[in-house]
């Protein structure tokens, strides 16, 4: 019976990494993107929290993705997008210069 318990823990902890690594990638498409839209040259990207609540307080489970950004290459600016599943609920961008 132990055995199968932790045959299933094994199994979940494996399906957890497979979804977050999927998400991580949709996360990274909807960046570039988005990023390549408005002319941004995207610097990086980088996985920034879980979180469980929201800004408006409610609760539900999503990731925050934070990435750098330039404009003409001698700048950097930070975004962050937040996925709730698979899709972006939140595309934050900082003031910046306007690329010519």
């Amino acid at each position: 019976m132990d055995n199968l318990l932790g045959i299933l823990l094994l199994a979940l902890f494996g399906y957890l990494y497979w979804q977050q690594r999927r998400q991580t990638e949709f996360a990274q498409r909807f960046i570039e993107q988005r990023c390549e839209h408005l002319g941004l040259q995207l610097l990086s990207i980088a996985r920034g929290a879980h979180k469980l609540k929201d800004q408006q307080g409610r609760w539900h489970w999503h990731t925050v993705y934070v990435f750098e950004f330039s404009v003409n290459g001698a700048d950097a600016y930070q975004g962050h997008v937040v996925m709730e599943g698979f899709r972006p609920s939140q595309f934050q961008v900082p003031p910046h210069r306007m690329p010519e």
